[in-house]
């Protein structure tokens, strides 16, 4: 029934609704559905084909005595910290000065955006020639007159995942920026002029103003940045295959070797239900952040 002549609210916008009613099935059943199933086939002892018999938490305590699987989080934990330190900072860096009006910014600004244009792998396989101790920065820097000078961080177990991570960096700095930049853009013109009148200091203005200001560009990336690195496979394949042993694996591969080539599904779905649950460590306190916090507020 309408109230006061306005027409019911379940009838508001109808196409829209029915346009999205495809698209909400579509998660429904092939997200939550197969997050469901994932989850659920995790208990069982699953080999090749899927089986109903369900062993409880067997396959967790596998995974977690399993020093293949210590490796790959021990490797996504050093390399995610590194990663989302590095790409804000640096990212916020060329934002602040890319914002200072400088000449060619929109060259200066798609050179740094490209890298995020190519594939994983073809960063991976551009970086692993780059730090090629043959013909990589090692060679040239020999070349150069240093012979006993020592760059091969993707054959040192020790280092290899910094290797990974300066691909990491290359690639996404580029893209931290440009949503850096958009954020700073977003900053009224009109506190940058009273905090010169005031006398304060770009930097204390930066940190002190702006930076708590642009609170939503900084979650928003973080949680793209998480997003980012807790998949993180592609450039793993493409610069080391997980090697030298098995010193640069990470969860994603451990997943991937586990249903595809030993053929083990019940371990697959474990780690991979372990992977969901650190994608939803991440997600609910953003949620809560973005939507809680300010209906609480």
């Amino acid at each position: 029934m309408a109230q006061n002549g306005q027409p019911n609210r379940l009838f508001r916008n109808l196409n829209a609704k029915l346009a999205a009613v495809p698209m909400v099935l579509t998660t429904l059943v092939v997200f939550v559905g197969g997050t469901l199933w994932t989850v659920l086939y995790s208990f069982t002892n699953s080999k090749l084909l899927p089986r109903e018999t369900f062993v409880g938490f067997d396959q967790y305590a596998r995974l977690w005595s399993n020093s293949r699987w210590l490796t790959s989080i021990e490797n996504l934990l050093i390399f995610g910290v590194c990663s989302l330190i590095f790409t804000l900072v640096i990212g916020f860096l060329l934002a602040v000065l890319l914002d200072q009006k400088i000449r060619f910014e929109d060259t200066f600004r798609t050179i740094m955006l490209y890298p995020f244009a190519l594939s994983f792998i073809v960063t991976g396989l551009v970086w692993q020639w780059i730090l090629n101790p043959d013909f990589g920065i090692q060679s040239v820097v020999r070349n150069l007159g240093w012979t006993s000078f020592t760059f091969n961080p993707l054959n040192d177990q020790s280092i290899v995942i910094y290797g990974l991570l300066i691909a990491g960096l290359w690639q996404g700095t580029g893209f931290v920026m440009c949503l850096m930049l958009a954020g700073l853009r977003g900053i009224d013109e009109d506190i940058w002029k009273a905090s010169r009148v005031d006398g304060i200091p770009a930097w204390k203005t930066y940190l002190f103003i702006v930076i708590p200001m642009m609170r939503p560009v900084f979650i928003t990336t973080l949680v793209i940045i998480a997003a980012g690195i807790v998949k993180l496979y592609d450039l793993v394949v493409a610069q080391t295959s997980g090697g030298p042993g098995n010193s640069s694996q990470v969860p994603a591969m451990y997943v991937y070797d586990y249903m595809f080539q030993a053929q083990n599904l019940g371990q697959g779905f474990a780690a991979s239900s372990m992977m969901l649950l650190s994608v939803l460590i991440v997600l609910i306190p953003w949620a809560y952040l973005e939507f809680g916090g300010k209906k609480h507020g």
